[in-house]
């Protein structure tokens, strides 16, 4: 018999795990990039604590081991911010990500999201796009911020938010 995947709020104690998966995660984005000093390659485990401490950070947990991960915290706009949604590879290509994201955009409704979501990726990250624009997400911004990189911001309306 398989365990499923539970939805839960990070622990504390789940610190390392978060940042060893979030280090495996991005090194296809890196080598996408060619840039492998990508925010989330260089973070450091007391600023990954800290942000445990002030955002709402989820996990995807399989058992005891962290499958998957987001974060995000309410702007003083009423802009629910999202950032490094994670899935361990493996696990990719079965609707975990999509369950973050919408679990994430329902707390930070509780949390006062009132201005909508936003959330950014890379121009060249198509997964992250197809996944973003088919949760209603639409391009608001592209910055160029490398010769090799831009930067896509897309944003929500909170009403949507919970399409599946």
């Amino acid at each position: 018999m398989g365990m499923s995947v539970i939805i839960a709020a990070a622990r504390p104690d789940e610190a390392e795990q978060i940042l060893k998966l979030q280090y495996l995660g991005y090194q296809s984005e890196a080598e996408l990039y060619g840039d492998w000093n990508l925010a989330p390659l260089t973070q450091t485990l007391e600023s990954l604590k800290a942000e445990l401490a002030e955002h709402r950070v989820l996990v995807a947990r399989l058992g005891d081991e962290v499958v998957g991960t987001v974060r995000g915290w309410v702007d003083e706009d009423g802009v629910g911010r999202i950032g490094r949604l994670v899935v361990h590879p493996r696990m990719q290509r079965h609707g975990l990500g999509r369950r973050l994201l919408t679990a994430l955009e329902a707390q930070l409704a509780e949390d006062g999201a009132s201005s909508g979501y936003r959330l950014f990726t890379g121009h060249r990250s198509l997964g992250n796009l197809r996944l973003y624009r088919r949760l209603g997400y639409r391009e608001t911004e592209v910055r160029e911020v490398s010769r090799r990189m831009s930067i896509v911001t897309l944003a929500k309306p909170v009403q949507t938010s919970l399409a599946a």
